[in-house]
């Protein structure tokens, strides 16, 4: 009894540590499970890992590429904006819209190019204004920015010669004349265009502060088609001084005319194309006291009648000086110089010179040539007594060495 005992009390054992030992085993299978599962979740949560980070990266992307917004030609809250030139927006997206409008609610007119990424004004826009611009980009981007154009010190207009349309001599220069002295004759030069239909060669030469000629080097070619465009509208000509209107003529250089005056015979002859056409006598400047002078004149204003004064130009009545009525008055100069009709001085053509510097002819000599020259045309006169005429006359602006046109300096004489 005692041995089944021990025997039963050693089975038992046996049975008590297989026990044990499959509740291990039970244990390290349940362990091996749960770490599968852990080493499985872990593998699952590093794909989603890198899904969030794949997200966040595109997204970052997208923000990165976002386009610039619409770029403006001037700087929020400018102000002295000259408005001679346009206001510009553009943008590398594409511009959605650009409305600019001032103090007044006005729109100002615009046009965009053909890929909408620039957009412009197309009028112009006025003096001591306030403009805003509102720019939207195909991005949905909006900007939104605001500027004021300048208020003039002073303006002035800008009287150019020859007139529209019109055809001239070949000694014709271009004239301007300006409401106010021009402190930057630079500037005033850049901003005027000559354009020719051969290339001519020329120049600026000023006059005084409010006198500007452009001559070309030489004669014009008979037939050169000319335009001429003075672009000063918004634009600063020195000292806050500012251009009225832009202004733009065009003309016609016509056949070659000059008429050459010739003292030690007193004659007049007439050239047309180089050929000689007419020829007559004429009397000049009393020798010693009113010499005509020499050089280059140029055909200005013509009158079928006129009152000459001499007061008009300093020689008042008493000194000598007259007022005279004459006919067929051709204006050669600034200074008073006229070819014209002079029934009372018949004797001395052709021997004796008796005027006070005008070329005397009879009328109807002074009439044909009258009616056969035009605004432009050139008169020489040679072998006189009185110097040479003034360059700065109006008139006379051949008798300005080429050397001697504008530099371009502050110095309108320069």
């Amino acid at each position: 009894m005692r041995r089944e005992a021990r025997k039963d009390c050693g089975g038992k054992d046996l049975l008590m540590r297989k026990t044990a030992v499959m509740r291990r085993i039970a244990s390290a299978l349940t362990v091996g499970a749960l770490v599968a599962g852990l080493a499985s979740c872990t593998i699952g949560d590093t794909d989603g890992g890198e899904a969030l980070e794949s997200a966040a990266h595109t997204e970052e992307q997208e923000t990165e590429k976002l386009p610039e917004p619409p770029e403006f030609s001037f700087t929020d809250g400018d102000e002295d904006v000259a408005p001679g030139d346009p206001v510009t927006v553009s943008s590398e997206a594409g511009l959605k819209s650009v409305v600019m409008t001032n103090e007044e609610g006005k729109t100002i007119k615009a046009a965009m190019n053909d890929e909408k990424t620039e957009w412009h004004t197309t009028e112009p826009l006025g003096y001591g204004r306030t403009y805003t611009v509102v720019a939207t980009d195909t991005a949905g981007q909006e900007k939104t920015k605001t500027f004021t154009t300048v208020v003039p010190a002073a303006q002035t207009n800008v009287y150019m010669g020859p007139l529209d349309g019109a055809t001239v001599g070949v000694g014709q220069a271009i004239t301007f004349q300006f409401d106010v002295p021009i402190q930057d004759t630079k500037a005033v030069e850049e901003l005027i265009d000559v354009e020719t239909s051969n290339d001519t060669e020329g120049g600026f030469f000023w006059l005084d502060a409010t006198e500007l000629r452009w001559r070309p080097k030489e004669m014009w070619e008979p037939g050169t088609e000319v335009t001429v465009s003075a672009n000063v509208y918004g634009k600063d000509m020195g000292g806050g001084i500012y251009g009225v209107e832009d202004v733009q003529h065009s003309f016609t250089v016509g056949d070659k005319v000059e008429a050459v005056v010739d003292n030690n015979d007193k004659m007049l002859r007439f050239y047309r194309n180089d050929a000689l056409e007419r020829e007559f006598p004429i009397s000049l400047g009393t020798d010693g006291s009113f010499d005509t002078p020499n050089g280059t004149y140029v055909v200005g204003d013509m009158h079928e009648s006129l009152v000459m004064d001499s007061r008009t130009f300093g020689l008042g009545l008493g000194q000598g000086g007259y007022v005279t009525p004459v006919s067929y008055a051709t204006q050669l100069s600034y200074s008073g110089i006229y070819l014209h009709g002079a029934p009372w001085a018949v004797w001395a053509l052709g021997n004796t010179n008796q005027s006070h510097g005008c070329i005397n002819a009879t009328i109807a000599d002074a009439q044909w040539f009258q009616q056969n020259v035009k605004r432009g045309d050139v008169v020489t006169v040679t072998n006189a007594g009185g110097g040479t005429l003034n360059g700065a006359d109006g008139l006379g602006y051949w008798n300005m060495d080429w050397e001697t046109r504008s530099g371009g300096s502050a110095d309108p004489n320069a």
